[in-house]
């Protein structure tokens, strides 16, 4: 018969040495939180993130050793009514005094009216390494608060990179600590609704949180190669959850339903692993797969958040076939113990009164190809809007005013209005051209100052490297960074100024950064990695999925039902996002686009996250398939996997909604996406149109091409011969 597969030989030794396996999942649990907290997280900074065109700029500005200081900037203006202007300046002058006595500060600037007489502004060089200040900014803040105290009639307000990052970083980290506080409970609390006892349901949280505890663990020690960023540990704990609860979820519901059926406890689990625990394992690694999509990008964000999933959902794969058949095993019939009466009348009677299943199927069994038309039509209208979206590049505009320090921030803009943003031009020439290069600036400076797209009334600021190889110019430009007009003016000085005038120098470097140049470069880097991510998550999925089912046709209606699932998800996406009308529901001010990094990072998860049903249900369908025909095999692998499949959903819509909830709008617009996908996913998509689809495929479904049929009746031998102890 051969070895049996190696789900089940890892139950077995687990369940027969049930100490030795809940003790090493503890050790290395412990062994992983202990190594990552005395590494430390790596935080990635400036340098990480460049790429492209601004990697470029970067690397001639760093080689000419100019550097910026960090500012800080302090606000002063009326709490009510009119600004008293004598009483203004008097705080301006306590704070440049205050500020001036510190050794963190380098200089402070004598203050500023504001054109219309509302506010004064005192602007503070920060001393030292720019890309540490926010480590130095503390006692800024602490100067600032004084003199607000003394001056209680106005108010005093500081407003700078450094003290932005710092209240962002506490929005965040407090974000974190409610989505982790929240997700607890209500998984919990959906657990006991689907076990209807307490140790049922705190298995699977449990194994999910030391799994989460074990993946922070690792991806601090990964951060040492890969720098972490601030959504790594957010999207650990969003993806931890959900994955580490359904994979013990299907395992335990498996268990569960073995020994119903009479199996003793070493039984249950051993079937449970050569069924639920396969299709665990083949989820997991289509998981890993998935996520693995990011890596395409090759940006330190989405290497970064690749690198916290994959951790995380091998974790939990892992615990979920080792140390979960130990509990099952050493808990017995105890793990159905304290029950909750009405929860656990409910719990069983949903496992074995399937009717409203048997309801749901009837369309898709009687008339299969009608329901595929309506299924896919429905979809299809879900995702049209999607045709519509418009990414946005991360700015200020997506952060919530709930933040105190942005409401500094727009005050501060209300009161000193911008004249215009400005480009930041680099150049980079070797030594034998630099008279070439002098003569290649300035005709460059004398077309600026008769192109319609800059500001003529600023003078382009040269600044010069000392030997002549290098040049930082700042262009002024009449409009918003953000603004279409902006958008033409870089591209007319990347298409044309800049080629025609230092593009004639030989071997010269130029590269134009700032505000508009980053933004345009991150979503055009966004729009042309989705693609290529699509296809890399598409292919190796379906391998994956030929790997596990060895039916291609089988394969490739999961990458089409998923594509569906993500098209309708991103319809909704713009329906709720791109409009105002959801604004008051969720807490947001639209800003008219999606977050341009969500797309790859929804798509991934998605697809992800979804083949946990997907190979769940199939491998139930193909398991009643050995023994009765599709359409029968359809219903009973359906009606027997519907509940748990509509269980794992309501936890991943939990734990997603959840971030719906947080302060900003790229965590509720990833919370919205990933929930509502999850939904259509176990709904429309799982008991409505893959039904009907296996049922029209029929026996199409399991053809298996010559070079595969082996394994596949190696693959068939084995489950069956697992299967035979409970008929």
């Amino acid at each position: 018969m051969g070895k049996p597969m190696l789900t089940v030989r890892i139950a077995r030794w687990s369940a027969e040495h049930p100490w030795r396996a809940i003790g090493a999942w503890l050790l290395f649990v412990a062994v992983c939180i202990g190594a990552g907290q005395v590494t430390g997280t790596r935080s990635a900074d400036f340098d990480d993130h460049p790429k492209g065109e601004l990697a470029t700029y970067q690397s001639i500005v760093d080689e000419a050793g100019f550097t910026r200081p960090a500012t800080e900037n302090v606000l002063i203006s009326a709490r009510s009514g009119n600004l008293d202007s004598a009483r203004a300046l008097a705080a301006a002058g306590e704070v440049r005094a205050d500020m001036g006595a510190l050794r963190e500060v380098s200089e402070v600037s004598d203050p500023v009216p504001s054109p219309k007489g509302t506010a004064v502004l005192v602007n503070v060089e920060l001393a030292g390494d720019p890309e540490t200040a926010d480590d130095r900014v503390d006692t800024l803040l602490h100067t600032t608060a004084a003199v607000q105290k003394q001056y209680p009639d106005l108010l005093v307000e500081q407003v700078g990179g450094a003290s932005l990052n710092k209240a962002l970083s506490a929005t965040l980290g407090d974000d974190f600590q409610k989505a982790e506080l929240i997700s607890i409970p209500v998984t919990l609390l959906i657990m006991l609704l689907v076990f209807g006892a307490l140790i049922a349901a705190g298995v699977p949280v449990l194994l999910a949180m030391s799994a989460v505890g074990a993946a922070l663990g690792l991806s601090a020690l990964a951060s040492q190669l890969v720098p972490a960023t601030d959504n790594t540990s957010s999207m650990i704990l969003l993806i931890g959850m959900a994955v580490g609860v359904d994979y013990s979820l299907f395992y335990v519901r498996r268990d569960r339903e073995e020994r119903e059926k009479g199996a003793g406890h070493v039984d249950a689990v051993e079937i449970a692993a050569a069924t639920s625990g396969h299709a665990i394992v083949v989820s997991g690694i289509a998981v890993t797969v998935a996520m693995a999509g990011m890596f395409v990008v090759n940006d330190i964000v989405f290497s970064s958040i690749a690198v916290g999933t994959i951790l995380v959902v091998l974790a939990a794969m892992i615990g979920s076939i080792t140390v979960l058949p130990a509990l099952l095993a050493k808990l017995g019939r105890f793990v159905d113990k304290p029950r909750i009466p009405l929860l656990w009348r409910l719990s069983m009677r949903n496992s074995e009164n399937p009717r409203f299943w048997r309801a749901v199927l009837k369309p898709s069994l009687r008339a299969p190809r009608t329901t595929m038309i309506i299924s896919v039509g429905v979809l299809a209208a879900l995702a049209v809007p999607a045709f519509g979206m418009t990414l946005n590049s991360p700015s200020t505009s997506d952060l919530p005013r709930s933040i105190p320090i942005m409401r500094s921030y727009d005050r501060m803009t209300e009161a000193f209005p911008s004249t215009g943003a400005s480009h930041q031009i680099a150049i980079r020439v070797p030594a034998a051209q630099t008279a070439a290069a002098k003569a290649a600036v300035d005709d460059l400076l004398a077309r600026i100052a008769h192109e319609p797209g800059f500001a003529h009334d600023r003078a382009p600021k040269v600044t010069p490297a000392k030997d002549g190889r290098i040049y930082l110019i700042s262009a002024g430009i009449p409009y918003d960074g953000t603004s279409p007009e902006a958008d033409q003016s870089l591209a007319r000085l990347r298409t044309s100024l800049l080629p025609a005038t230092v593009g004639t120098v030989a071997s010269a470097e130029f590269a134009v950064g700032g505000q508009t140049a980053g933004e345009n470069d991150f979503v055009a880097n966004m729009n042309d990695a989705l693609p290529w991510v699509i296809g890399f998550v598409l292919l190796l999925t379906f391998l994956v999925m030929l790997w596990a089912f060895r039916a291609p046709v089988i394969a490739l209606s999961a990458i089409g039902l998923n594509l569906l699932s993500a098209g309708a998800a991103y319809g909704v996406l713009v329906l709720v996002f791109q409009h105002t009308w959801a604004e008051d529901l969720l807490g947001f001010t639209s800003t008219g686009g999606i977050t341009a990094w969500l797309p790859v990072i929804l798509f991934v998860t998605l697809f992800g996250l979804s083949m946990d049903y997907h190979v769940f249900v199939v491998s139930r369908i193909r398991e009643a398939s050995a023994h009765m025909p599709t359409r029968d095999a359809v219903a009973t692998g359906i009606t027997r996997s519907a509940g748990v499949v509509t269980s794992a959903a309501a936890v991943m819509i939990g734990v997603f909604s959840i971030f719906a909830t947080l302060s900003t709008i790229d965590m509720k617009q990833m919370g919205v996406g990933l929930a509502t996908a999850i939904l259509i996913d176990a709904t429309l998509i799982r008991a409505v149109l893959l039904p009907a689809l296996m049922t029209v495929l029929g026996k199409a479904n399991w053809w298996t091409p010559r070079f595969l049929r082996k394994r596949e009746e190696t693959n068939a031998t084995e489950e069956t011969r697992v299967l035979e102890p409970v008929g």
